[in-house]
């Protein structure tokens, strides 16, 4: 056994000795794209999972523990810290089990239902007015942050298709996004979780209300435009929505917040998209060709076609001009597969 390995369930099992979990037997669950890992620990009737996030492969377990001491301040559902070790990055958490909005939709569960609740949860985080939502010590989700996302595109996803990217190609790409987050700075600001969609969300038993929906994967949270959230969900990396529901929730979302115009949501929340798509894109490609996750390469039909959407905005007609001259139709699918051709819908 590797030593680094080895030492790692040293560690874990010398924190649970200390925390009286000791004796209980740490079941794997299903990893995600990130270097955490997370067991379900069972004494008698009681559940608590461990989060295992090893600061040696650059995880760090005090941007969630912070992130969720504040959504329970809010009151909304995070799980409950029970115990932890930063230093060597565990957190003992509330075990919400596995009624995963991702799990409830496949054994049928009203869908409508589940985004309305998550739609709900998103209104009352924006609309809370006597506790900041978007506190100062929240990283901004300023121009060089959401600058690097979108620059995944070219670094990843273009490079793996052999796409030469020349210096004025790659300035121009970035000084067509810095134009457009303007756009975005001018309006409001609150807490963006950045990962809220079905996978991350939980229905809870016994809650009533927004209380209702269990909140995951939230760590990497910033300040910023409320948009970002709502398109997370409603545009989804990794299922297809329904046009017709998306835009219920809109409708449902802008009533709460009563947004008789909604044009600059309507810009911001395009440009996040396109933001988003091009990152997850580069994300997806990068888990394949570093990390040896080829399992996310199923869902770049799905995030081009996202992304051909948003480009469609006029705001982004700079934009659009720039993927079209510098990715051909032919090469917006996985890596490895562009000589399968597809049909996509204009770009113009």
């Amino acid at each position: 056994m590797d030593n680094r390995k080895m030492d790692r369930n040293s560690l874990r099992q010398a924190f649970l000795n200390r925390v009286g979990w000791g004796s209980a037997l740490p079941e794997p669950l299903k990893s995600d794209a990130s270097f955490r890992r997370y067991f379900r620990l069972s004494l008698g009737n009681q559940r608590v999972l461990l989060m295992d996030a090893a600061p040696e492969l650059g995880e760090d377990v005090r941007p969630f523990a912070r992130v969720d001491r504040h959504l329970i301040e809010l009151e909304l559902s995070a799980p409950e810290i029970l115990a932890e070790d930063v230093e060597h990055g565990f957190l003992l958490l509330e075990d919400f089990g596995d009624a995963t909005f991702t799990n409830l939709l496949a054994q049928g569960q009203d869908e409508a239902d589940l985004y309305a609740l998550a739609t709900d949860t998103l209104i009352a985080l924006h609309t809370m007015e006597d506790i900041r939502t978007a506190p100062d010590w929240l990283p901004p989700y300023d121009d060089e942050r959401l600058l690097a996302e979108a620059s995944l595109l070219p670094d990843w996803f273009m490079a793996a298709q052999g796409i030469p990217v020349t210096t004025a190609a790659r300035a121009a790409y970035g000084n067509i996004w810095l134009e457009l987050f303007h756009h975005v700075h001018a309006g409001p600001r609150t807490l963006v979780l950045r990962d809220f969609h079905v996978d991350n969300l939980m229905r809870l038993e016994g809650r009533s209300g927004v209380r209702a929906c269990g909140l995951l994967d939230f760590q990497d949270a910033v300040a910023g435009h409320p948009a970002y959230d709502l398109m997370s969900l409603l545009e989804d990396a990794r299922r297809d929505i329904d046009l017709s529901l998306q835009a219920a929730m809109k409708d449902r979302y802008f009533d709460a917040l009563s947004l008789t115009d909604s044009r600059d949501f309507e810009t911001a929340y395009a440009i996040l998209g396109a933001q988003r798509h091009a990152k997850v894109i580069g994300i997806f490609t990068r888990l394949d060709r570093r990390d040896g996750k080829p399992i996310y390469l199923k869902h770049i039909h799905r995030l081009w076609q996202l992304l051909e959407r948003s480009l469609k905005h006029p705001a982004l007609a700079d934009m659009r001009a720039w993927i079209d001259k510098h990715i051909p139709a032919h090469q917006r699918c996985a890596p490895g597969a562009a000589h399968l051709h597809r049909p996509t819908e204009p770009t113009s």
